[in-house]
């Protein structure tokens, strides 16, 4: 081989490696940029949750790791440790991430509001897969301190911190990340995107547009109505509209229907725009956000955006392990008369664990359940 042949193919190999550092570099401050804007943005609140990691294999959970009694809490014991980044016996690791729409249109995101919507996402970490389940806010669960009430009780007297331990608990999970919106949040977060797509039926206009005025009037904001049924674009005060709907045939559950219809395609209108844009909604959308992330893991789950899609979504109680009840002073309830089967179908359903065995807390929170409400409940 020539002299010059190898110095031909020297020179190019150097260019080539001069070429990835200046890319590096370049993705380098772009990162620091973004993330410096962002941790201006971020209203992140630290959570007083201790994380467990643990194996969870069909029918029984792993007892492998030593958890002291302390570390577990009052209502934990060493031996029913809950799932946070789950393993499943076939090695796929999931992340768990409370989701809270609370009734609040001052700002205020902890606690003294009410969560509306509480959700669970749970992201295959192999494959960016994304299961939702919304719990009914009239859940009647354990909301802490052995108190049992409507689920969203928890957050009204707890904020975020408190919610999330009435999930963890009451469904034997472990989360200890979660998002709040408010009203305003969600409506910038609709505009962000440039609004959604929705399809609109005509018994939903009616209660689609008063909801509209109301939030108009309470937020300075002005509105358009929706004149018409049938697919169209909905702007943030549309889109957050037609999430309160809950006097339509399904009344709340098909609100909940509704609320993670509205979020997946946030979702899939985000993955359309580009770094630069995601960048620019996520800071026009984080002060109106309460958040556990920081401003690195927003950036880090925002790139990956595109993997990300929802297979399936559902709420609970499940319809065949639930009942409604008027109970004495708590007003309406969705019961899960059989929490014990709501929270071995919430596993297989977001982990596919099959016959998962619930912790003695679940057992013990089941009875109380079945105690407090035999009298009340109506088929």
């Amino acid at each position: 081989m020539s002299s010059e042949s190898k110095n031909g193919r020297a020179i190019a190999k150097n260019a080539a490696l001069y070429f990835v550092e200046v890319v590096l570099l370049v993705v380098g401050i772009v990162f620091y940029f973004f993330s410096s804007k962002l941790a201006d943005n971020v209203q992140r609140v630290s959570l007083n949750i201790v994380e467990k990691d643990m194996t969870v294999y069909a029918g029984a959970l792993s007892d492998e790791q030593d958890v002291s009694d302390e570390q577990a809490g009052d209502n934990l014991s060493s031996t029913e440790t809950p799932v946070s980044s789950m393993v499943t016996e076939d090695g796929v690791t999931y992340r768990n991430i409370a989701l809270f729409g609370v009734d609040s249109r001052e700002g205020q995101l902890l606690a003294g509001t009410r969560s509306d919507t509480i959700m669970i996402a749970s992201i295959n970490e192999e494959t960016k897969e994304i299961k939702l389940v919304s719990v009914y806010r009239d859940s009647f669960l354990n909301v802490g301190e052995d108190i049992y009430n409507k689920a969203n009780v928890a957050y009204a007297k707890g904020g975020p911190e408190r919610a999330i331990e009435m999930l963890n608990n009451n469904l034997d999970l472990n989360i200890s990340d979660y998002v709040t919106v408010g009203f305003r949040g969600l409506i910038d977060t609709v505009e962000s995107v440039d609004g959604i797509e929705m399809e609109i039926s005509e018994e939903e206009i009616e209660y689609l547009n008063s909801y509209q005025m109301m939030m108009a009037q309470e937020l300075g904001l002005e509105y358009t109505p929706i004149e018409e049924p049938g697919l169209q674009l909905l702007n943030g005060m549309q889109a957050t509209a037609y999430c309160r709907i809950r006097y339509t045939a399904g009344s709340d559950f098909m609100r909940t229907q509704r609320q993670r219809n509205v979020l997946i395609a946030v979702l899939e209108k985000a993955k359309t725009k580009s770094l630069v844009e995601i960048n620019d909604a996520i800071n026009a959308v984080l002060p109106s956000v309460s958040t556990s992330f920081s401003s690195a893991e927003i950036l880090e789950l925002a790139t990956a955006l595109p993997l990300y899609r929802v297979v399936d979504n559902t709420g609970m109680p499940f319809q065949q392990y639930r009942a409604n009840a008027f109970v004495s002073n708590k007003g309406s309830c969705v019961i899960p008369y059989d929490l014990e089967a709501n929270v071995t179908e919430l596993h297989r359903f977001l982990f596919d664990v099959q016959d998962y065995e619930p912790s003695d807390t679940v057992k013990q929170y089941n009875k109380d359940i079945r105690q407090q409400t035999e009298g009340y409940l109506e088929w």
